[in-house]
């Protein structure tokens, strides 16, 4: 089982800054429609674990649709603007295109414009139409063949491909690995893995990915939450090329009038506008001495320390400023609007959802996992 280990080939360059355009994509859900299934040669789980780990790629384009239903309790009015909240819910939609590892491009298209990130080598682009900027960064001399893109630009799973190498990276001793049904994916025969977490205090119950048949890519990746049999979150290849993009896909020309900031890649001390330790909503880093983890595998609780923020009545919280361009979170409103809970642990709010529980004590702790309110109370007691 070494093969778990390693990590796949194929990396997506997808910053989290360009996700959080992707809002309104308007793919109806009807595209994941399952179509008849294929009749496909036996393949056991080992094979195609096996399969994805050394497939080899050298271009692809297509349409991915990207839907989520987590169940979110409502933040109505807590939010400027509804870029966060929409994020959570609904379906959107982009278009990649992938030539080798180091030229890549995501087209994230949005009900009122597009955004595009375009890897290029060393260069890196990304563009909003509707506000018409562009920034331009320059990868340093350490990056090599598909590097992905420096701390400052952080990425999420926003393609199949992406989200099964997390989800492979994750494998343990805690996860059952079986082969599911087959499938029709965007036109392609595929063959189904699925991962279920063998401890009951997951949210999580399967993790379902769809894998082309002949060239060994993931073309569906679902997230199934427990006691439900309609996946909370799922991306999907709508369409699908094999052939090698032109190379003019990977070549920014900047439109008339666009604004163009120039950077450089490193690691910076602080986003601008976040709040520093000590100040009120600062939440230290995964990797920081003062964030630690209670368990393992798929009940992992995160616990880390909100400062200057009182999860109780009593005392309001002071909101922090923002990073720049996010969505202006009041936190004295948000923290306001959720359920108040207590134990011998102590008292605090909870946050809930179908796949994940965040508990924020009145002592100033954050706990947060894929797990049950039950679990977070557990470790809260440590």
């Amino acid at each position: 089982m070494s093969v778990l280990r390693s990590r796949p080939v194929l990396r997506w360059l997808v910053p989290a800054t360009a996700a959080v355009a992707v809002i309104g994509g308007g793919a109806a859900i009807g595209t994941f429609a399952a179509e008849a299934e294929p009749s496909l040669p036996p393949r056991t789980a080992a094979q195609l674990l096996v399969d994805l780990q050394t497939s080899r790629l050298e271009g692809l384009s297509g349409t991915v649709v990207q839907r989520a239903d987590l169940g979110l309790p409502p933040l109505v009015g807590l939010v400027s603007g509804n870029e966060l909240t929409t994020l959570l819910t609904g379906t959107h939609t982009l278009r990649v295109w992938y030539s080798g590892p180091d030229q890549q491009r995501v087209a994230l298209l949005d009900t009122l414009g597009e955004q595009d990130v375009i890897r290029n080598g060393r260069d890196v682009w990304t563009w909003q139409s509707r506000s018409n900027t562009a920034r331009h960064l320059t990868l340093g001399d350490d990056a090599g063949a598909g590097k992905p893109v420096p701390e400052s630009m952080p990425t999420m799973p926003a393609t199949p491909q992406q989200a099964a190498d997390l989800a492979l990276g994750a494998i343990d001793p805690s996860t059952e690995v079986s082969v599911g049904r087959s499938a029709t994916v965007a036109g392609q025969d595929a063959y189904e893995l699925v991962l279920q977490p063998r401890d009951k205090d997951s949210l999580v119950h399967q993790l379902r990915i769809a894998i082309d048949a002949k060239q060994h890519v993931p073309l569906r990746f679902e997230v199934l939450a427990k006691g439900s049999d309609r996946p909370a979150f799922e991306v999907a290849f709508t369409q699908v090329d094999y052939r090698r993009p032109d190379a003019d896909q990977f070549t920014f020309n900047p439109p008339p009038g666009v604004t163009v900031t120039e950077e450089k890649a490193q690691r910076p001390a602080a986003r601008p506008g976040a709040a520093k330790p000590g100040q009120p909503g600062h939440v230290a880093p995964a990797g920081d001495p003062q964030v630690r983890a209670v368990g393992s595998g798929w009940t992992t609780v995160l616990i880390g320390r909100l400062d200057g923020v009182d999860a109780g009545p009593k005392t309001p919280a002071k909101p922090a400023a923002p990073p720049a361009g996010s969505p202006d979170v009041d936190m004295s409103k948000l923290l306001g609007g959720l359920p108040t809970v207590s134990g011998d642990w102590g008292s605090g709010r909870l946050f809930s959802s179908k796949l994940f529980s965040v508990l924020l004590t009145d002592d100033g702790r954050v706990l947060a996992g894929a797990v049950t309110p039950e679990r977070l109370y557990q470790a809260a007691r440590g």
